[in-house]
């Protein structure tokens, strides 16, 4: 069974950039603008608040992990300080960092990351992902970032290869729905919440296990089990998009990746995105990548 949370983590092509330890002083605060770079932290002791891009912050405790998929500004501070403050300043310390008042009592340690994205269509395909998301209660996802922390430091043979995994399964674990689903929070619409609704799910796997297929909303709602104006309004409102931008998003992500292999032709590749002709995926193509799918083929990265 196609595993539609798999196939984009898949084709997102997570590597390690950085991962530290931070501990924190109270009063602290710190602000970062990282130009869409995949953020994760997570709370080893003590608590904290984030606001993320302009969102109303969130309080976060110890255990509580947070993946934002493409976090161009946010701000950690200690619970209570007014995020108009102005930043403290960071400290090298044993293992990672200092932030606060050097002086002070360490009231909170995290663990904070970032990784990269190396497919070109990461845009494309973190815009299907909600913007942050809040797993609670986890002992797994603690753990899983430890890996990272400690694999990030190690100089061990195939370190890089084992990276790239456990950044996969990270990003996995934080977005798949499971057991706890009741402890994570999705605010913004996105793969995740689509996943975690059985009925959407169900539609979502279509999409995915047969993109060439001529799907219309009516036969993803049959999928679905449901009305379509019933669908149509539930899978909006969870994924942020309509079935049919969604599964545009989808083909193109796949026929980027099979123009950049090389291997078919043109028309090929139209056919198996769900393309009747060349030229009416072309001109979807030139739409949403602006270029032709033949000037892509020539003049993009081979995967």
């Amino acid at each position: 069974m196609i595993d539609p949370l798999a196939e984009v983590v898949s084709l997102l092509q997570p590597h390690a950039s950085s991962t530290k330890l931070v501990e924190c002083s109270s009063p602290w605060l710190v602000r970062r603008s990282d130009v869409g770079q995949p953020f994760y932290a997570v709370v080893l002791e003590g608590a904290c608040q984030l606001a993320v891009d302009g969102h109303d912050p969130i309080a976060l405790h110890a255990g509580d992990f947070v993946l934002v998929p493409a976090a161009h500004g946010f701000t950690t501070a200690s619970p209570g300080l007014a995020l108009a403050e102005a930043p403290s300043p960071l400290r090298p310390a044993p293992g990672g960092m200092r932030v606060g008042d050097p002086d002070g009592a360490v009231d909170t340690r995290l663990l904070v990351g970032h990784c990269s994205f190396g497919s070109p269509d990461a845009a494309l395909l973190v815009s299907l992902l909600p913007q942050w998301l809040l797993v609670r209660g986890e002992p797994r996802m603690a753990t899983l970032v430890g890996l990272v922390n400690d694999e990030s430091r190690a100089d061990r043979p195939a370190r890089e290869l084992v990276l790239v995994r456990l950044l996969e399964v990270l990003l996995i674990e934080a977005l798949r729905p499971g057991a706890c689903a009741a402890t994570r929070r999705a605010p913004a619409p996105g793969l995740a919440q689509g996943l975690a609704d059985a009925r959407l799910a169900a539609a979502l796997r279509g999409m995915h296990g047969e993109p060439a297929r001529a799907w219309t909303v009516e036969q993803l709602a049959k999928v679905a089990a449901m009305s379509r104006s019933a669908f149509f309004e539930r899978f909006s409102q969870a994924l942020g998009v309509t079935p049919m931008e969604y599964l545009l998003a989808w083909r193109m992500a796949l026929a980027k990746r099979l123009l950049r292999a090389g291997e078919l032709a043109v028309a090929a590749v139209a056919e198996r995105v769900g393309y009747s002709s060349a030229s009416t995926f072309g001109a979807a193509f030139v739409r949403q990548v602006g270029m032709s799918p033949a000037r892509f083929a020539r003049t993009a990265p081979a995967p």
